[in-house]
């Protein structure tokens, strides 16, 4: 397989435009979104919005662990993805969120591995730095979740069971966040919600990626769960992993530190249903690749959906006082 040198592709990104290349790498569009998922966590738990210098030594520490983490993602992949680039794994791009920008900069010759890895590197300090002022313990959360997110990608070619690692690392941000605000929580509130974000991951997230990269994947031998156990399984897998979701969507606000009435849990069983399960139905169903990305990229503003509600309870609760 012949490999493109670097050097011979011309990088139409100069300049500050080269910026765009860095948040293409962290694929910026959809870890702004990710970081809906420790806000919900945290305001969820605490019932009430804590003061203003937490929430933006949060955010900043929020977006520097996003942004670093994905960076992670291609630089550990980096060999990988070179050889998808090298057999235009990326000239038919679906349409994702992690595609707004460019896809995977680094194996397009477009950054250099040296520039990437110094990305994720600064980003990463910048994160550890906000996490140890906010409660050591995140230091601890945010360093295994790297290093879950380096064994998720280590096992591209191994394991199928990858997604379950995948899972951990994205519930891994709000694990953070309730301690930042809280560092005594409830057992019982973590044990919900990275059940809540682990089966949303698995089914609204990773699982349906990589359907939509089920050919490349499988020119590429790579262990996915489409590949090793084949489509029906997969969207068997996506429509039991959406119905958990929805279940502990319904169990989570039960442990909350507010009391939310019921309005609010339809609110956002029903959100849920609209962004998760009426997408699965419709790739179960049709067991056609083409709804794999509008799950994908539905299920992403699930977070999101969650957060809005939980932040209209909080402020309709604030009003009233």
């Amino acid at each position: 397989m012949k490999q493109v040198p670097e050097s011979s592709i011309r990088n139409p990104f100069t300049g500050m435009s080269r910026l765009k290349l860095f948040w293409a790498l962290s694929r910026t569009p959809h870890g702004l979104l990710d970081m809906c998922t420790p806000a919900f966590g945290a305001l969820l738990w605490l019932g009430y919005f804590p003061p203003i210098n937490v929430i933006i030594l949060g955010l900043i520490t929020t977006f520097a662990g996003y942004t670093a983490v994905y960076a992670l993602n291609d630089v550990i992949d980096y060999k990988a993805d070179k050889k998808k680039a090298a057999a235009d794994g990326f000239s038919d791009s679906k349409i994702d969120l992690d595609g707004v920008l460019v896809r995977h900069p680094m194996a397009q010759g477009l950054l250099s591995f040296r520039e990437g890895l110094f990305w994720a590197v600064a980003w990463a300090l910048l994160a550890l730095i906000g996490a140890y002022i906010l409660n050591p313990v995140c230091v601890i959360i945010f360093l295994g979740g790297c290093a879950l997110e380096t064994i998720y990608c280590l096992l591209w070619r191994i394991s199928p069971f990858r997604t379950f690692v995948s899972g951990a690392v994205k519930t891994s941000g709000a694990i953070a966040a309730v301690f930042a605000v809280d560092p005594n929580p409830s057992i019982m509130y973590l044990i919900c919600l990275f059940l809540l974000l682990f089966f949303w991951e698995i089914g609204g997230q990773n699982i349906p990626n990589d359907w939509a990269d089920f050919e490349e994947d499988r020119r590429m031998n790579a262990k996915t769960i489409p590949v090793r156990w084949g489509l029906q399984r997969a969207n068997v897998i996506i429509l039991q992993t959406i119905i958990l979701t929805l279940c502990m969507n319904a169990v989570i606000f039960y442990f909350s530190g507010a009391r939310f009435e019921f309005i609010y849990m339809l609110l956002s069983l029903i959100l849920g249903c609209y962004l998760l399960l009426l997408p699965a139905l419709k790739l179960y169903k049709t067991k056609d690749q083409a709804y794999a990305m509008p799950l994908f990229n539905k299920a992403s503003y699930y977070p999101l959906a969650l957060l809005v509600v939980v932040v209209l309870k909080l402020l309709v609760e604030y009003v009233r006082s």
